[in-house]
């Protein structure tokens, strides 16, 4: 227990990513027995334990989105390539709610008729 509470509080242990921002990072040191997991050093001799790094896709995605403003002068590119596809994917997934929608009325048009006289009501009303 004693030791436990010595290495949380060890001199140069950084629990926070602020805590991070603007140093050097002088080596990244293998975690034994976490795989993946690393203990970062900085060269102020601070230092902090990642997390294996295996983000998931919604993870990529968020962080493109986050730290744009820090890497989009460095990835125009990219970033032009990265909002195309989401405007791919957005485009993609209207369609498909349209398609379900569709074939839900279609599906149901000969069981329910007054659902027909109500998608009429619907068109003229948004004309």
């Amino acid at each position: 227990m004693e030791k436990v509470a010595f290495t949380q509080r060890f001199p140069g242990l950084l629990l926070d990513w602020q805590s991070c921002e603007g140093k050097t990072v002088r080596s990244v040191v293998p975690l034994t027995g976490k795989p993946g997991a690393a203990v970062v050093v900085f060269t102020d001799a601070t230092y902090t334990i990642a997390p294996p790094l295996a983000p998931e896709p919604w993870a990529l995605g968020q962080a493109l989105v986050d730290a744009r403003a820090q890497l989009e002068p460095s990835h125009p590119a990219a970033y032009a390539e990265y909002d195309r596809l989401v405007k791919k994917d957005k485009d993609a997934l209207k369609s498909a709610r349209m398609e379900k929608i569709l074939g839900a009325i279609h599906n149901n048009a000969e069981q329910i008729p007054e659902l027909k006289d109500r998608l009429k009501e619907l068109v003229k009303e948004w004309k």
